[in-house]
């Protein structure tokens, strides 16, 4: 059952990746306009289809999206999502999901050129782009990104395993971006988040795609940043991610 589940999977990743394709290919020049024209409200209305678009194409491979989110996650604060990492798919659930809260991601500096619409939102959107080899860079990009979520009472996503883990075990955390982000948002929140079961969609890589996957995506309670020590705090939210991970 499960080769023939994997010969069914071909043709509709093929379908899958064409969908995907058009469309990052017909909402760069929408972002763009909607950036230009009509400033950050007009854009982040436009990256939220951008996302809703993705999930439907990943409908189209039979994957469905089981989501949990704790109520009293609050609004006009700055918020700190912490989620373990999985694979590429973690982002457009975390996204739409979460859009009311402005999630904006910490990435890695080589994604900020080269594929079209999400380059672009990462550049544009209020997301930071960090180089892995320049700590110094990191750091300050940190600190310009606490303020800004600060001011704006946005949201900032961190993966803080590093990588994503392909096997859904979860790495431990590294801690130095986080410790700049509590420290920096001492008047914050931190809503950590666990993921489940997206790395399933890259067991094979890139492909094909595998089908029937029932992503779980589960935010959990927030957490007052100045109700704990740093270092307290780091640990509380590892134990909350890491306990609701399917092992």
């Amino acid at each position: 059952m499960k080769a023939l589940f994997k010969i069914i999977s071909y043709p509709f990743s093929v379908l899958f990746y064409l969908l995907f394709g058009i469309t990052i290919l017909i909402f760069h020049p929408i972002q763009w306009a909607a950036f230009n024209w009509f400033g950050y409200s007009g854009h982040k209305k436009t990256v939220d289809i951008f996302n809703w678009s993705l999930l439907r194409c990943l409908n189209v491979l039979g994957t469905t999206f089981h989501v949990k989110i704790s109520e009293n996650i609050p609004e006009n604060a700055p918020i700190i999502i912490v989620s373990n990492h999985q694979s590429m798919w973690d982002i457009s659930p975390i996204s739409w999901y979460l859009r009311k809260h402005h999630p904006k991601f910490i990435s890695k500096i080589e994604l900020g050129k080269g594929i079209p619409s999400i380059s672009y939102n990462l550049r544009h959107g209020g997301s930071i782009l960090i180089d892995r080899k320049n700590p110094r860079q990191a750091i300050v990009e940190m600190v310009k990104f606490s303020n800004y979520l600060q001011q704006h009472n946005r949201s900032g996503v961190i993966f803080p395993e590093g990588t994503r883990s392909k096997t859904g075990i979860p790495k431990p955390f590294r801690r130095t971006g986080l410790q700049t982000l509590f420290k920096k948002i001492p008047n914050g929140y931190v809503v950590p988040v666990t993921i489940n079961n997206s790395w399933k969609l890259q067991r094979n890589g890139m492909f094909p795609i595998q089908m029937g996957v029932r992503l779980e995506l589960i935010a959990h309670p927030a957490i007052k940043i100045s109700d704990y020590e740093v270092e307290t705090l780091i640990d509380k939210v590892e134990e909350t991610v890491v306990s609701k991970v399917h092992k």
